[in-house]
């Protein structure tokens, strides 16, 4: 589209080369074009006849119609596509590092207690020479269980929930006193946008659909009931349903506005992505980094250059001033053709004479006065 949109004002360029030569050889053939209205760019036939390199005009001015129609259809296309969720699929590795700071005797600066500190933290893979994107953007909630029977029943807990006013960050940490190995489990909700929801599992099997967002759902339940021919052929609001759609919905008929309704029971929120994680204390423990490579979506960096393409308007702006001074020249200039219809008044001739006859009379009159003579 880009690309196309390079060319068509290559070939505005051309056309308007083009009808400057036309242009001069109608005015030296002294032709006078006729007014036009400002959207008809098509020379008169006579010209056409009269000038063969017309016809190249001709020619760029029916690929411009062509080009013009291609562009209109390809910028609705954008405009349809950018109203739908455009995402990609990325990798996020995550990184769970723990660090062990072990007690100090009495009077030396040091902890007092022994402790560890775990770290979460993460990255999108190849993403270089790009804006970093904060690796608390891609969660809904976070939550860390420690061992319970370590950290007691109140405080095995550790959980992060996005607010409205919540700040993004590059990581988690949590700190506890310990010093002993903690078994712990990650508990990670995707913040997908739009949001999506996990599938009755009956539902599921049926559609072939497990997670999805609410309008991908209602668009493959639409085609099971299309391609098994469950819509009514008499009451086309309504939907026969088959056996399975009796198991899962409980009802033998319904109505095709009550679908969202009877679909908001058979929706859960997605499955946490869990993720199970030894804090170790070992001193001489080197592997206490973990990664893990996770699937998110992201925006499609082409939704960017589609809202940019649309919005620009620089080369829309010298096309349409092109366009007016192709229009311009074609139909000509209102006074000077005003001047030229005057000048060409059948009335004109002799009043031009009368009037050079009268001021040579004055001039020999005044000549006469000068020399003292009478000049015959």
């Amino acid at each position: 589209v880009f690309k196309a949109y390079s060319l068509y004002l290559f070939f505005v360029k051309c056309t308007y080369s083009a009808l400057e030569i036309i242009l001069f050889v109608m005015l030296s053939m002294g032709y006078r074009a006729k007014r036009r209205k400002m959207a008809d760019k098509v020379l008169p036939q006579r010209i056409r006849d009269l000038v063969p390199e017309s016809q190249a005009y001709m020619d760029l001015l029916a690929f411009e119609r062509k080009l013009d129609q291609t562009i209109a259809r390809k910028r609705m296309e954008i405009q349809e596509a950018i109203k739908k969720p455009i995402m990609q699929k990325r990798k996020l590795r995550i990184y769970i590092s723990n660090t062990y700071t072990p007690s100090k005797p009495e009077g030396e600066e040091a902890e007092k207690v022994s402790s560890w500190e775990l770290r979460v933290e993460g990255k999108l893979l190849e993403e270089p020479g790009k804006q970093k994107r904060k690796f608390s953007s891609f969660f809904k909630s976070l939550v860390i269980e420690l061992d319970k029977e370590l950290y007691g029943p109140d405080n095995h807990l550790v959980e992060w929930h996005r607010m409205p006013t919540t700040q993004e960050t590059d990581g988690f940490q949590v700190k506890r006193p310990g010093d002993l190995n903690v078994k712990c489990t990650l508990l990670l909700m995707l913040d997908h946008q739009p949001p999506q929801y996990k599938l009755d599992p009956r539902l599921a099997r049926l559609l072939g659909v497990h997670t999805q967002t609410r309008a991908s759902i209602m668009q493959a339940l639409w085609l099971y009931i299309k391609n098994n021919k469950l819509q009514d052929c008499h009451e086309k609001e309504f939907i026969n349903c088959n056996r399975y759609f009796r198991q899962i919905f409980g009802c033998p008929r319904m109505r095709f506005s009550e679908i969202p309704m009877k679909l908001a029971s058979l929706l859960q929120h997605p499955d946490p992505i869990i993720i199970n994680h030894m804090i170790s204390v070992d001193p001489t423990d080197q592997k206490k980094t973990a990664c893990y490579d996770i699937d998110v979506e992201v925006d499609d960096p082409l939704k960017g250059q589609m809202n940019s393409f649309l919005s620009s308007t620089t080369n829309q702006q010298e096309i349409a001033a092109l366009e007016i001074k192709l229009m311009t020249d074609v139909t000509g200039n209102p006074e000077e053709e005003r001047r030229t219809e005057f000048y060409q008044a059948p009335w004109v001739p002799e009043a031009v004479g009368r009037y050079v006859y009268s001021r040579l009379q004055q001039r020999r009159q005044e000549l006469e006065q000068v020399l003292g003579i009478r000049l015959t």
